[in-house]
């Protein structure tokens, strides 16, 4: 697996590509956002680190393009980041990053949420064949979801989440259960990357009522699949 390593910052940069080479991946490097975007396009990555402060433009720019872009809307992207604003972190996840972790960063829980991230971009335990609920329609073994015939342009996160739903109709899970299962390791508490990423979710499946207005939210607890009449 080759991961890009974006940040304009030359130590920060030689430290990543140093531990992740040490942790057994392939690397590639970028200092602006323009030449991680065309890495991004021609070579084949299975994760970004994205820095936000980047000349250029910056790495909620390079994040929004590389969703848009089908070539590379499936790449995760773990923003990295001095600010601990929580605008910031929304911002990043909203336009969607898969994670975050802002500077000073420990490496060993880098990589740990490099190979959480990898571990959920890369489904080893999906059902097969496909489940058709209305107009929606997933197929596990290719990883892609259509609603309406049109192939949604899902990040892995959203397509977990909607995955797990719909195999899961009338169940209600926690955010903490949705972090878990989705997410595969402990995010230090912090629930509201689960309230951002259904938010997205519903948005992209808002041309079915009855599947948006499906994911349902349980006061108190956390969210619930039903599919509506």
């Amino acid at each position: 697996m080759k991961i890009l390593v974006v940040d304009d910052e030359a130590p920060i940069r030689e430290l990543l590509v140093f531990n992740l080479k040490k942790n057994g991946y392939e690397t590639a490097a970028a200092a602006d956002g323009l030449t991680a975007i065309e890495i991004a396009q021609t070579e084949n990555i299975s994760l970004i680190l994205l820095d936000i402060m980047l000349p250029e433009i910056d790495g909620f720019e390079v994040c929004r393009r590389l969703k848009q872009n089908k070539t590379t809307s499936k790449i995760p992207i773990i923003m990295i980041t001095a600010k601990n604003e929580e605008i910031d972190k929304v911002l990043g996840l909203e336009l969607g990053a898969d994670d975050y972790t802002t500077k000073p960063f420990s490496m060993r829980e880098l990589i740990a949420r490099i190979k959480a991230v990898l571990r959920r971009s890369n489904v080893h335990e999906n059902p097969e064949g496909e489940l058709t609920i209305g107009s929606l329609r997933i197929n596990f073994n290719a990883y892609t979801a259509y609603l309406n015939n049109e192939q949604l342009m899902l990040t892995p996160k959203e397509y977990d989440l909607l995955k797990l739903f719909i195999t899961n109709e009338g169940k209600a899970f926690s955010r903490d259960e949705l972090l878990e299962k989705v997410w595969g390791y402990e995010y230090y508490g912090d629930t509201r990357t689960v309230d951002v990423h259904i938010r997205h979710l519903r948005a992209k499946l808002q041309s079915a009522p009855s599947i948006s207005e499906g994911i349902k939210t349980v006061r108190g607890v956390g969210y619930r699949f039903t599919k509506q009449d």
